[in-house]
């Protein structure tokens, strides 16, 4: 799938200019990068990203917003590969997935975000909304290619397919995580096949 640039609703109605918002989100996540989550403002994008401070109240009411939607656009960039099988296809998205957590921004807004979530909850429910649900995209794909090709059944219903699309997003993207985020180890091809074994032979008998 395509990536796609999230552009914020703005509360105004005025028009957006994808171009700026851009500019913003880039700007975000350098900051965070440069001077860490305590000491980002928004006097401090909105300088770096050459707009008035006006602006970005007008399109994200807070910092927190703000540094989520940075981090989103990032894994906006993921796509599902059609590399023939879905073995193929699972290791093609968990060598970008990791490749997207190891930059500096990357880890410096998804780990700012996540640990300032633990006692926000409205928060928490913006990440799941605008990275861990629209990244379940995905996961949609992957399932409904294998499916035609013969590699997968389809499943008996709408609850068993929501259950399906959960666990294969919530362990893909786990394992990742952690390997990449926690234990600092590399996720490079050899890992990516030994993994991709394991959890299709799990699908498979799933099935």
């Amino acid at each position: 799938m395509q990536s796609r640039s999230r552009t914020p609703v703005s509360r105004t109605g005025r028009p957006r200019s994808a171009t700026a918002d851009a500019a913003i989100l880039a700007a975000t996540r350098d900051a965070l990068v440069e001077l860490g989550w305590s000491k980002l403002t928004l006097g401090d994008v909105a300088t770096r990203a050459g707009v008035a401070k006006t602006t970005l109240y007008r399109r994200w009411p807070g910092k927190n917003e703000l540094v989520v939607d940075a981090v989103a656009a990032l894994f906006d960039e993921l796509e599902m590969p059609d590399r023939g099988s879905l073995a193929a296809d699972i290791e093609g998205v968990v060598l970008q997935f990791a490749a997207i957590l190891v930059r500096p921004e990357t880890k410096s807004g998804l780990m700012a975000v996540v640990a300032e979530s633990t006692h926000d909850d409205a928060l928490r429910e913006r990440i799941r909304a605008s990275i861990v649900d629209r990244q379940k995209r995905l996961v949609l794909e992957g399932r409904a290619r294998a499916q035609r090709r013969g590699e997968l059944p389809p499943e008996t219903g709408p609850e068993e397919a929501a259950r399906t699309v959960d666990l294969i997003f919530d362990m893909v993207a786990g394992a990742v995580v952690h390997r990449t985020l926690v234990s600092a180890e590399p996720v490079d091809a050899e890992w990516a096949e030994a993994f991709t074994r394991v959890l299709v032979l799990g699908l498979g008998r799933n099935h």
